[in-house]
């Protein structure tokens, strides 16, 4: 780590950089070195107007930044840990996993309503399948439509009543000080958030291992890494994307032996919501990988493919 100075990519958004800048600080205050913060541009920030699903869904906010770091832009980058693909990606390592914000999904809508007091015909934006066909799937009679845009836009939509509630992850809103504004932290029986949700990644060079291993002493969480990792297996096993109608939620608890388990919970969804295949699984901590690929084998032996939406399962 010959550098004094270390260059932090990241997005733009007030998200991103919030996220980044939270990083940053505590890499100052732990490592003892200073951080600036670098921009990249990512094609998901471009093209705020298609689905992220037409976009490719897996990778559209990540693939830039991880070119600005294997071409020597950047030192370290920062993403949300949903954002990122399943698959290694050459070159790039996994440092470090932070302590992981609440991953539970959220609801801000008009007059402090709730889903449940929401009147059938209301209508819910999302820019995620996962969230859209849960909700459907509650069967309360919701309009849902789709969304994109930062945070602001997105909460602009109710403010202006062009439409009655909007659903979002309680992370983005927490690290950018707005928890204020949400009318109903939802249930994980209710809705299962995305694998990695409330979690950041911080990835640098393979090649530099001694930020890497630097990274992994002061920055990394053995908790949330155990628990992000056994719900992206699960989403590995299902060949489905980060835009795909899959949710998982792995929790660690002390077991009766005073060691640690994962406890893993998965549902895959039809698009529209009718037919979802809820399943849970638990193992050590430090099986999180198999536990993981366990409960992902098991639904597809009970026909979760079918499932999935196939155009989405094409791009893996």
């Amino acid at each position: 780590m010959s550098s004094t100075i270390l260059r932090l990519g990241t997005r733009a958004s007030l998200l991103a950089t919030t996220q980044a800048g939270h990083v940053a600080a505590d890499i100052r205050a732990r490592m003892g070195v200073e951080v600036e913060l670098v921009e990249i541009s990512t094609h998901g920030d471009v093209n705020r107007d298609q689905p992220l699903a037409q976009l490719g869904g897996t990778g559209v906010f990540v693939s830039a930044l991880r070119d600005a770091l294997l071409d020597g832009r950047v030192d370290l980058a920062v993403h949300s840990l949903k954002d990122l693909p399943t698959e290694p990606a050459e070159g790039i390592e996994l440092a470090a996993v932070p302590p992981r914000e609440d991953p539970r999904d959220v609801l801000v809508a008009r007059d402090g309503l709730t889903l449940g007091e929401l009147p059938p015909g209301s209508v819910v934006a999302t820019g995620s399948l996962r969230r859209a066909s849960q909700l459907r799937a509650l069967g309360l009679g919701l309009e849902v439509v789709g969304l994109r845009g930062n945070i602001d836009t997105r909460l602009g939509k109710v403010t202006s009543g062009e439409v009655d509630a909007v659903v979002l992850a309680r992370a983005g809103l927490a690290r950018t000080g707005k928890t204020d504004l949400v009318t109903e932290t939802i249930d994980p029986i209710q809705m299962l958030p995305a694998p990695g949700q409330g979690a950041l990644a911080v990835e640098c060079r393979s090649s530099d291992a001694e930020l890497a291993q630097a990274l992994r002493t002061h920055l990394d969480d053995e908790t949330t890494r155990a628990a992000v990792t056994a719900e992206r297996a699960v989403l590995r096993t299902l060949e489905a994307g980060c835009s795909a109608p899959v949710g998982a939620l792995a929790e660690v608890a002390e077991d009766t032996d005073g060691g640690f388990e994962v406890w893993l919970r998965a549902v895959v969804l039809s698009e529209d919501g009718s037919v979802d295949m809820r399943r849970s699984a638990t193992g050590p901590i430090a099986e999180a990988v198999e536990t993981g690929t366990r409960l992902g084998n098991g639904m597809l032996h009970e026909g979760a493919a079918e499932l999935i939406d196939s155009p989405l399962r094409r791009q893996h």
